[in-house]
């Protein structure tokens, strides 16, 4: 076990032994001139021994303290140098937080870009749909739903959540037409229990009923690709789908509506304008901002609903 005296005095010594100045030592350290002499005065208490001789207007360092002045410079100059280190370290690696669809359908085509803008700095996907505790996880920002009010963080808005029934040109051939809401919950639904389909029909004024037997699936991406090889009828994000949407491979069936949550990115508060943080929110929101079916209505902050979720 080291037996070491308490390391604020020997912060205290080692800039005032450099300096041969009280004053100028408590400068540097942010203290006054009386806690500096104070720190030195209990340090060599704790030691049985002088250090400095005082003089009128300065005080200079005795030779028996100057083996321990020498290495403490030294021992200071090796932990900066380690704690340098490990922040660079992690000022050079962004690791982002996102729900598996925004992920996939989102965010994973559009990362490269960033990477390209910030070529020394690497990038680490995590993808969950957890909600993140920041003080215990290694990540520095989150994509998540909700209302963007998370107690402690710094939210920025990113879009509205929106979502409509969509399928295969090819069953919309087979089993139209779809012209109207109840033609629709009467086909054949992929997740029929989804929130999202019991949501859209009674928006139309549709009783809800028990769902029938049907493909249950756990994610709206899985929903996706089901409803692109021609399964079903999948109630879908059209932000997340623009692609399949412009080139025919999919076909919107009925009008989308808005859900309760938006899309935002959130970090701590007092880390949102670390530089690595604050490039990608910004690189993120312009890439939210550019998209063609990018909500422009954003949710009223005074709004009291407080419904959150790490997505769909």
């Amino acid at each position: 076990m080291r037996n070491l005296p308490p390391l604020a005095a020997i912060r205290v010594f080692e800039a005032a032994a450099r300096h041969e100045n009280f004053t100028s030592a408590a400068e540097e350290l942010g203290m006054s001139q009386a806690a500096v002499s104070y720190q030195v005065k209990s340090l060599e208490a704790w030691l049985g021994a002088p250090l400095f001789r005082r003089e009128r207007g300065r005080v200079a360092l005795l030779d028996n303290a100057a083996p321990l002045a020498t290495q403490a410079t030294a021992a200071f100059d090796l932990l900066n140098e380690a704690v340098q280190r490990i922040r660079a370290a992690d000022e050079a690696l962004l690791t982002i937080s996102s729900y598996g669809t925004f992920s996939n359908r989102w965010l994973a085509p559009r990362l490269g870009g960033f990477q390209l803008d910030h070529p020394n700095l690497a990038v680490r996907l995590d993808v969950n749909d957890r909600m993140i505790d920041f003080a215990r996880a290694d990540v520095d920002v989150a994509i998540r739903t909700g209302q963007g009010d998370w107690p402690g963080l710094h939210s920025q808005f990113l879009m509205r959540v929106q979502y409509g029934p969509m399928a295969s040109p090819g069953f919309v051939e087979t089993y139209g037409p779809f012209d109207t809401p109840e033609s629709i919950m009467t086909s054949r639904l992929l997740s029929p229990d989804d929130r999202w389909w019991s949501r859209w029909s009674r928006h139309f004024g549709i009783a809800d009923a028990p769902p029938a037997p049907a493909i249950r699936l756990d994610s709206q991406m899985v929903e996706g690709n089901a409803a692109l090889a021609g399964q079903g009828i999948a109630m879908l994000d059209p932000a997340l789908w623009s692609e399949e949407l412009a080139d025919g491979r999919l076909e919107q069936i009925g009008p989308a509506i808005y859900g309760q949550a938006s899309v935002w990115i959130a970090c701590p508060e007092h880390q949102r304008n670390q530089p690595k943080i604050k490039a990608f929110r910004d690189w993120l929101v312009r890439e939210a901002e550019a998209h063609p079916m990018r909500a422009i209505i954003r949710l009223d902050p005074e709004d009291p609903r407080r419904e959150v979720g790490p997505g769909d």
